[in-house]
């Protein structure tokens, strides 16, 4: 297939993700403090669990570092992460001044464009994944080339299972035909607000 072919196929999927994310982020948007921490609750257990798995085959695909390290970084993205913002509100007023009579309103900024690096790729999508759905944000990873199969894998397992605990099909997912105008479509789309 011609180099053109593939750009213009991964344009096409930046748009088409951009395009569902919007629709899942808008049904998502609305959903309660509750069904946030459940959904990202289930994927930290899952991200957790799959960390060493996860870790062997970002050192394998990259070449970089080594499985044990990676497989401690995603135990640290996923858990961890968690547990630092598991009980942050993100849903309706989240602080409230009577003084100054001035409430905080948490509200979602839409779909998030996520850039991974090729030196921690699964560890990076795990934790950009559990804070964008905290935020209520959906969110379309974009994995360096060469980190493109642990990427992948790890942005299926997150939506396998966010989607498994109420989430709407499309808030988390990943390009797999990457070129750098397919990134450049995504991170300029009209739904991407982040």
């Amino acid at each position: 297939m011609p180099d053109l072919d593939r750009d213009l196929i991964s344009i096409q999927e930046a748009r088409n993700l951009s395009t569902r994310a919007f629709a899942a982020w808008k049904d998502w948007s609305t959903a309660s403090q509750e069904q946030v921490d459940r959904v990202c609750a289930a994927m930290t257990e899952a991200a957790f669990a799959a960390s060493e798995r996860l870790g062997i085959m970002a050192q394998e695909e990259t070449g970089f570092g080594v499985a044990e390290h990676k497989k401690l970084k995603n135990m640290f993205a996923s858990r961890n992460v968690w547990e630092s913002i598991k009980d942050l509100k993100t849903v309706g007023v989240i602080h409230h001044d009577p003084q100054r009579r001035i409430y905080d309103i948490a509200w979602p900024v839409g779909v998030v464009a996520a850039l991974t690096p090729s030196t921690n790729p699964t560890s990076t999508v795990i934790f950009k994944i559990l804070i964008a759905v905290k935020a209520r944000d959906a969110i379309v990873i974009a994995p360096h080339p060469s980190a493109a199969k642990c990427s992948i894998e790890t942005t299926q397992l997150m939506a396998r299972v966010a989607e498994e605990n109420g989430a709407p099909p499309g808030l988390i997912s990943c390009m797999q035909n990457i070129s750098l105008q397919g990134t450049q479509e995504l991170l300029h789309h009209k739904y991407v607000a982040l």
